[in-house]
């Protein structure tokens, strides 16, 4: 049963209540922190650059004291006038400063050594400002002083939070309320980015001009989007890219339903697909034709990912590598954020104590509360809204494989304005493009899951044509 409409109905009503009874208190809370306390002065490792960037926390509910960690960047260049972006990565549980800031997009990505920071020239701060949010308490260096939020903790809380969060820190960096305002993410950030737009979006309609935020549309990669046509296509993915047998897939096809929830209550089912994962699992599904990590680290979301039905059903994890590939990163990223000089830079501190950082928290993975089957209501709303949505792919990522994502996209049935073709990039295919009434579908060639990793610089192209609208480069 999908209890996404009445859970989100609830959630609307919620928040408008909130904001009228507890504004004053909000904007209380968030003016006692000032963005020049939150200024990162001394990072270690870091290279010289010429902007600014800030970190720390914002409370997003004072008395269950709960916080979200951030990291803020501003833009290289005219950070007045360009729009600011939201990065959201996946899991859930999974960290977007461990991953999207220091692995993908952001300006400083860390060395091997764990103990020196490298200068990303391709960040995505060359186009926009851009904040990183550690989403949901729980993640990273983001808290409850409550344990009891992780036994209801899912989508819904999620959405709220990070609402929450918005609204605290553009009290906290007024200048930026008024910017033309993006969210992006990858992975199950493919169900936190349009329930994110949603609320807005609802928000914005039911408030004055004044209170609105800036909204124009949003962008997701490899994106968990409908919990049946992810299985179908993932298991199709697999058997064409050779991982399973004729005999097995056949018995997924005779035997599996993946639009019903008991699908896997067949065993005969429920074998064929766990046999399917078993053989994905000699490789990396994230990069099928890149090495695996053989150095195993107890801290590593990735080293413990277990290769169960009950965890993969509607969640995984967000990893990935440079553009070098180094499928050990995490591992780097585990000692440079668990530095208590690192740390101390970062206001990550709570209350001056040392925090212990993993880049996924796997106990969120396994527990995780609530999840519609299909984010598609979302996007058919947010399309006739007039919102902006790209959605990328990177085609051999095994996750969230491009077939499960083009299977979804169809469910749409959108006009399409523009063919399949090639897009390119320094006279290369790039990957292929389709323009739909209403959304852009991309895939970018010979890349993993987490995109930005592997090309940076066909990443900050692909971006930079988002913010504006702008077609892909089409010829050679």
């Amino acid at each position: 049963m999908d209890c996404r409409k009445p859970c989100w109905l609830i959630l609307g009503f919620v928040l408008i209540c909130l904001c009228a009874t507890r504004g004053k208190a909000i904007s209380n809370l968030a003016n006692n922190q000032t963005s020049e306390s939150d200024l990162v002065t001394k990072l270690p490792g870091q290279p010289q650059v010429g902007f600014n960037h800030y970190a720390g926390h914002v409370t997003v509910d004072e008395k269950g004291g709960r916080a979200l960690f951030y990291w803020f960047y501003e833009a290289f260049s005219e950070k007045e006038q360009k729009p600011l972006l939201l990065w959201l990565n996946g899991g859930p549980g999974c960290s977007s400063v461990g991953y999207g800031a220091t692995q993908e997009i952001g300006p400083f990505i860390v060395d091997p050594s764990g103990s020196t920071l490298s200068f990303n020239e391709y960040a995505w701060n060359n186009a926009s400002n851009v904040l990183f949010v550690e989403s949901p308490v729980g993640v990273g260096f983001s808290y409850s002083n409550e344990s009891s939020v992780y036994d209801i903790l899912g989508d819904n809380l999620t959405a709220f939070d990070t609402f929450s969060f918005l609204q605290n820190w553009f009290t906290r960096f007024p200048e930026y309320k008024q910017h033309d305002f993006y969210i992006g993410g990858e992975s199950y950030g493919g169900h936190y980015v349009p329930q994110l737009a949603e609320v807005i979006y609802d928000f914005n309609n039911s408030t004055t001009q004044t209170n609105r935020i800036n909204l124009k549309g949003f962008l997701v990669g490899n994106p968990e989007t409908h919990n049946g046509y992810d299985w179908k296509g993932n298991m199709d993915y697999s058997w064409s890219h050779g991982f399973i047998s004729d005999e097995t897939y056949n018995l997924i096809i005779d035997n599996c339903n993946f639009f019903v929830n008991n699908t896997f209550d067949n065993q005969t089912c429920n074998e064929a697909v766990n046999e399917t994962l078993t053989q994905s699992n000699q490789v990396d599904r994230y990069s099928l034709y890149t090495p695996k990590c053989l150095v195993d680290s107890s801290t590593s979301a990735k080293a413990n990912t277990k290769n169960s039905i009950s965890q993969l059903k509607r969640r995984r994890l967000s990893t990935g590598s440079q553009s070098s590939y180094d499928p050990c990163e995490d591992n780097y990223s585990i000692k440079y954020y668990n530095r208590e000089d690192v740390q101390n830079a970062l206001h990550a501190t709570r209350g001056g104590e040392f925090v212990q950082w993993t880049p996924c928290n796997d106990s969120l993975f396994g527990n995780w509360k609530d999840a519609p089957d299909s984010i598609l209501p979302i996007y058919q709303k947010l399309i006739a809204g007039g919102l902006r949505i790209w959605v990328y792919s990177g085609d051999t990522d095994a996750r969230v494989s491009l077939i499960s994502t083009r299977y979804a996209i169809d469910q749409l049935h959108l006009p399409i304005n523009k063919t399949w073709g090639p897009w390119f990039h320094e006279q290369q295919v790039a990957g292929w493009t389709q323009d739909y009434v209403g959304l852009k579908y991309s895939t970018f060639y010979g890349v993993g899951h987490d995109v930005p990793n592997f090309y940076r610089d066909r990443a900050l192209v692909f971006f930079t044509a988002f913010l504006s609208g702008a077609p892909l480069p089409d010829t050679r």
